[in-house]
């Protein structure tokens, strides 16, 4: 993403100049159940996850007939070739292969030119994701492609960007690295205009195939690293970036290398966002960031931060140096080449890290609103927990929750009513027969699933929050109840009402 170093071509793209023909052939890949929920129908849960994990062995059993269905999933998810017969029988054929979409395998066989993976969008949408060959199934796991331009298509990353990204109605999003084109994909249900960004002009490429199989609107796509594409006074209200993260020694592949030293690149981003956002606009990325001896990781997290932005940084993961080598070794297929050379590329990894002090990765979300704000907030945790999927609406209250807090001084929280957010159990944790528990605890069903320990007020208060009393008068009739000084008890629990209305338990009324 920072090189425009000469890319390889894995093989030829279908043309982009040909709206009718991807329309023609959206129209008789959705004829034949070709959708995400066709898949599942045909191939059985079992086979269908296998996917993900980039095996195939199961599919392929599954598609062993000769229905329309079969045929496609065999032609453009498995990469085999098809009886051209068979396939006029289902497809625009001639325009297929005019414009690129197919090519012919042998005498009488035809193949596919790129992967193309169906995809449901969040409203039930039938989309389809255009990719390289090799790389619809599974994402990056252990395709093995060393292609350096080479273009992935759905990942667990991708789905992940996807399900935390803010969906309020927007004028204009950046998709920044755009890759196969999911993220502008989503962008383009909610953004009056979508602008997309990537160093490797493939992916560019391969974008307008996947929009335009998707029947969704063009985006204004642009080559160029970071954000040198956007123009200087161009600023926009959402921008979102699964950006090449992975911390190595070089830049291989360009999907995944980022090729600046260390976790700079995503350092780059992120401080460069917040001037290129509108007020009151999101920026989210996923990112890696290094462990270093000596330093505290949320500290240089912190230190991304631009100025005017609010921020909530989440580590879901942290691997050691040798985890983290051995699955970006994995990722692109070297386990399975000479061992020697395997053997100098770990310990290229391993000299690079340790020359940085770096004793293991993390990785996550990075979320930045822009509010210029005089007392920005900025929130940086590890939460390795399940967490409910989509999170956009959860994100969105998250800081507009920040915004209610930062508005109200202790006493003007004493002054409003709150409820108990919905789907939030409360449990007591002690010793079995014991009068007493030993804590309360207050627990999230949705959402980020969160769960936090309150005192005996702390329970008391959230239990009986429903809209109709003042914090204040709650409080009041608790001290009557267990005896307290009102004053004292007034003055001691805005802290812990603060903390469960920032995390979500309690909402202002």
């Amino acid at each position: 993403m920072v090189s425009n170093a000469s890319l390889s071509s894995p093989s030829p793209l279908p043309a982009t100049d040909r709206p009718e023909v991807a329309a023609r052939l959206r129209e008789a890949l959705l004829g034949a159940s070709f959708t995400a929920d066709g898949l599942l129908d045909l191939l059985g849960a079992s086979a269908y996850a296998a996917l993900a994990r980039s095996e195939t062995v199961p599919a392929l059993r599954a598609t062993r007939g000769d229905s329309p269905l079969e045929l496609l999933v065999r032609l453009f998810l498995l990469q085999q070739p098809v009886p051209h017969a068979r396939v006029a029988d289902v497809l625009p054929v001639e325009e297929c292969l005019a414009s690129g979409w197919l090519v012919r395998a042998g005498q009488d066989e035809l193949a596919a030119t790129v992967d193309v993976r169906p995809y449901g969008g969040p409203e039930g949408e039938d989309w389809f994701i255009v990719s390289d060959l090799g790389c619809a199934v599974g994402g990056a796991g252990g395709i093995g492609r060393r292609d350096e331009g080479v273009v992935l298509g759905v990942g667990g990353a991708s789905t992940t960007l996807a399900g935390i990204t803010v969906r309020t109605p927007v004028a204009a999003a950046l998709d920044l690295g755009t890759g196969s084109g999911i993220q502008a994909l989503h962008a383009a249900r909610h953004a009056t205009r979508v602008t997309a960004t990537d160093v490797n002009p493939r992916a560019l490429h391969i974008t307008a195939l996947t929009l335009a199989l998707s029947g969704a609107p063009a985006a204004d796509l642009r080559e160029g690293s970071l954000f040198e594409p956007v123009e200087e006074d161009e600023t926009f209200d959402l921008i979102v970036s699964n950006p090449p993260f992975v911390i190595s020694p070089g830049a291989r592949l360009t999907y995944r290398d980022g090729g600046m030293s260390g976790d700079d690149l995503c350092r780059t981003l992120v401080q460069q966002a917040g001037e290129r956002l509108n007020e009151g606009g999101f920026a989210q990325f996923l990112a890696n960031w290094q462990h270093v001896e000596g330093e505290e990781w949320q500290d240089r997290l912190r230190s991304w931060v631009p100025r005017g932005c609010d921020a909530w940084i989440v580590q879901r993961e942290v691997q050691d140096i040798t985890q983290y080598a051995e699955l970006w070794l994995r990722d692109a297929g070297d386990h399975r080449g000479d061992p020697a050379e395997y053997q100098a590329r770990y310990d290229a990894w391993l000299d690079e890290f340790e020359a940085r002090k770096v004793k293991g990765v993390g990785f996550g979300w990075i979320t930045l609103r822009r509010t210029d704000s005089a007392e920005p907030s900025i929130t940086v945790e590890e939460w390795p927990h399940p967490v409910e999927q989509p999170l956009g609406e959860t994100v969105r209250a998250h800081f507009a929750r920040l915004d209610y807090l930062r508005s109200h001084d202790d006493a003007a929280l004493l002054e409003e009513r709150f409820r108990l957010a919905a789907e939030v159990v409360q449990e007591q944790v002690g010793l079995p027969g014991a009068e007493d528990p030993e804590h309360v605890v207050l627990r999230q069903h949705r959402g980020m699933r969160r769960a936090t320990k309150v005192d005996t007020v702390g329970a008391g208060f959230a239990g009986v929050c429903d809209g109709s009393l003042t914090a204040g008068r709650i409080l009041d009739a608790i001290a009557q109840l267990v005896g307290e000084d009102p004053v004292l008890l007034r003055d001691r629990t805005p802290a812990q009402i603060r903390l469960l209305v920032e995390q979500g338990f309690l909402e202002p009324a």
